[in-house]
């Protein structure tokens, strides 16, 4: 039985025709739509914010929404980071922890409100193709970090998927948990 989602894929694969890149066919697609949608959803209502609004409180207690944009966009850096490593076929462990650096957090909360929305424009951008290089062998590797812990690159999509949607939520600014996946919530 075909769904929706494989529906559209198919369409979209017709309309791209040869050349084009798609996700490999063991790729985990629900969470990487939740994730794509999330990116969508954060992207708009980041869009909608003026500049000057970015340094106002999120709603994560001592959290600008600055630090809250600069979060996912370092995110988004470090699973690009992850998942090249993996497809480059490193058996040595990945050569940083796995989870966004504080120094780069209060590196990134110090930029220029364009190049904290361009962080996160080309940081999910950069993912994106990073899973869409992926192969169904590399979907079932685990990288492990410097300090020993291991990530799944199959959760990768889930783990991104709900920073997006409930960071759009955090930011205080339109976001409403109604149109979470009800999957999410």
């Amino acid at each position: 039985m075909s769904t929706a989602l494989d529906d559209a894929r198919a369409a979209l694969k017709e309309r791209q025709g040869l050349g084009a890149r798609y996700d490999a066919p063991g790729a985990p697609a629900r969470e990487l739509d939740w994730a794509r949608r999330g990116t969508a959803y954060f992207a708009r209502i980041l869009n909608d914010l003026p500049d000057d609004a970015l340094d106002e409180p999120s709603a994560i207690i001592g959290f600008s929404r600055r630090r809250l944009i600069a979060q996912i966009g370092y995110q988004a850096r470090l699973f690009s980071e992850i998942v090249a490593w993996a497809r480059s076929g490193q058996t040595a462990p990945f050569p940083k922890e796995a989870a966004v650096s504080p120094d780069d957090l209060e590196f990134g909360i110090t930029q220029p409100s364009r190049a904290l929305r361009y962080l996160f424009e080309h940081s999910a951008i950069h993912l994106n193709v990073e899973w869409r290089d992926m192969t169904d062998a590399v979907w079932d590797q685990s990288v492990t970090d410097i300090k020993g812990k291991s990530v799944n690159l199959r959760q990768t999509p889930l783990l991104r998927a709900k920073s997006l949607w409930q960071h759009a939520l955090d930011l205080k600014a339109g976001g409403r948990e109604a149109d979470l996946p009800i999957e999410l919530r």
